[in-house]
């Protein structure tokens, strides 16, 4: 059980922050800020969502892409984080589980998802 200042905190930290519906399989482009020293950039990140873990403000979401050389890239983000300046949803796609840790191990045309139509 959580304590209700806890609570109010995080209720008011999801308000002020603006996500699209997104899930497994969809392509999304993030706008990740970079801190290099005393600057910084904001850097994209396009890839496949992979998994979202937690609930609340403790959620995260894991995104896979490729990389240079047919290398695969995943990286871990919390939801509700102030470092991810842009959110943008590119692709619906269509896939019938929740974790899509099977595309670690196929590669080129087998790890596509496909369109989901609506």
């Amino acid at each position: 059980m959580k304590n209700r200042y806890i609570a109010s905190f995080e209720a008011a930290q999801l308000e002020t922050k603006e996500i699209p519906q997104f899930r497994a399989g969809d392509t999304v482009r993030l706008g990740v800020e970079i801190k290099e020293g005393e600057k910084k950039r904001v850097q994209t990140y396009e890839g496949v969502v992979i998994a979202r873990h937690g609930e609340g403000t403790s959620a995260t979401f894991t995104v896979r892409k490729i990389a240079a050389n047919s290398v695969g890239v995943e990286r871990i983000f919390p939801l509700y984080t102030d470092s991810i300046k842009t959110f943008e949803v590119i692709r619906r796609g269509r896939v019938r589980r929740a974790k899509l840790h099977y595309l670690r191990e196929l590669r080129g045309k087998a790890a596509r998802i496909k369109e989901l139509k609506r």
